[in-house]
């Protein structure tokens, strides 16, 4: 059957049985491959014969996790990597140069901020960060000779979204690769590639896995990048998916269409909730119809995610003491820094994910220490509200 539907690729992309006709996807725990002749070993090293060599270079079941997510994504390669801070090092190192030049947008995760303004330029690589959501700062920053441009859309952690199609028409009239972190929304609500991105990076270890078991991460663009560029990269310096991590992200991959729809879902009625809810300042959440980019968040994606976050009204008072006691007074819901799991979990960013940077940085990404991130799971709704609702009530009790 050619042009398959997502949820049949979820299920049975990449995969080949073996001649043991096994139902599930085979996990191959081996380190290295055997080879009957020594000839068949130099034909092997020197790329004559195509076959699996070391599980460093590739793995029969890592094969497929990279196969499957190819065809999810729409990309024509894939490699899978052992997390998703990985995927983007090995993207950055693997293409670029000393004198080479990255545009970025300012919002970020952590470590991808640190990568990016604290390891770049140790190597002679100039870095320009700019507001994401602002056309004339890509404007300006691209007049310039760039290689590569990254964002995250929506943002870590407060669900800013960039223009992919603007963002990388102006890239490339610059000569660079656009490279997005696709994260937040999944290959499930948004496509990068027809967006004319050029790769997409994956932290599998959120919904792709979705249930707090491996790390990983995976890298998607055309064959020419993933096999001049990426290969030798990864093949060389080991940040290579383990084969077991990679069979427990096809079992994830099996779900992920249908947890992202529910996660989603439990996620607007929480909106709905918090919307009306007297002790929330401010809600961050792509699909707000009273936000400025909503629009925009509605061309690009099919629906608004699983993630929200929210400013506590904490009335000119210790706001990181209130935001300690709401998140202490949670009975449900789990203090985590990930996301994308089938439990619901939430975090303090300016304390946690994003504590390294600067008072200056964290001001400009709107990181206060009022904001709390919510990564919404399975559980039934109605006791993710009740535990946000006691946890408020408890928290603003004296208030009058």
């Amino acid at each position: 059957m050619k042009n398959k539907k997502v949820t049949t690729n979820l299920i049975r992309g990449g995969f080949k049985r073996t001649n043991f006709s096994e139902t599930s996807e085979p996990l191959f725990l081996t380190s290295g491959f055997v080879y009957e002749t020594a000839e068949e070993a130099e034909k092997s090293f020197k790329e004559e014969k195509n076959r699996f060599m070391y599980s460093r270079f590739g793995n029969p079941t890592v094969d497929i996790f990279e196969k499957r997510m190819a065809k999810l994504e729409g990309a024509e390669s894939c490699w899978a990597t052992s997390s998703g801070m990985s995927a983007l090092f090995t993207i950055l190192m693997s293409t670029l140069k000393k004198g080479d030049r990255v545009v970025s947008g300012r919002a970020l995760f952590g470590s991808c901020h640190y990568i990016l303004t604290e390891i770049l330029p140790k190597f002679g690589i100039e870095v320009k960060l700019v507001d994401g959501t602002s056309v004339k700062q890509w404007e300006l920053a691209l007049k310039k000779k760039t290689k590569i441009v990254f964002f995250e859309t929506p943002s870590n952690p407060c669900l800013e979204i960039v223009d992919i199609e603007k963002v990388s028409r102006l890239a490339h009239k610059a000569g660079a690769k656009v490279v997005v972190d696709n994260v937040f929304a999944t290959p499930i609500l948004q496509k990068p590639l027809e967006l004319n991105a050029d790769i997409v990076m994956y932290s599998a270890t959120k919904h792709l896995d979705g249930q707090g078991r491996v790390l990983g991460g995976a890298i998607l663009g055309n064959k020419e990048f993933c096999k001049e560029i990426v290969k030798p990269f990864i093949r060389n310096t080991g940040p290579s998916i383990s084969p077991f991590n990679a069979w427990v992200l096809l079992k994830g991959l099996e779900t992920l269409d249908l947890r992202v729809e529910k996660q989603t879902k439990n996620t607007k009625e929480i909106f709905q909730f918090l919307e009306g809810n007297k002790h929330i300042k401010k809600i961050y959440y792509p699909f707000d119809k009273n936000s400025k980019q909503f629009e925009l968040a509605k061309k690009q994606m099919i629906d608004g995610g699983t993630v929200i976050s929210f400013e506590l009204n904490s009335k000119k008072k210790d706001d990181k003491k209130v935001s300690f006691k709401f998140l202490n007074n949670l009975s449900l819901i789990d203090i985590s820094n990930n996301l994308g799991d089938s439990k619901t979990l939430i975090t303090h960013p300016y304390t946690t994910t994003h504590h390294r940077l600067s008072e200056s940085d964290k001001k400009k990404l709107k990181i206060t220490k009022n904001l709390i991130r919510l990564s919404v799971g399975l559980e039934e709704v109605s006791d993710i509200i009740n535990d946000i609702d006691l946890a408020l009530k408890k928290t603003f009790k004296n208030d009058k």
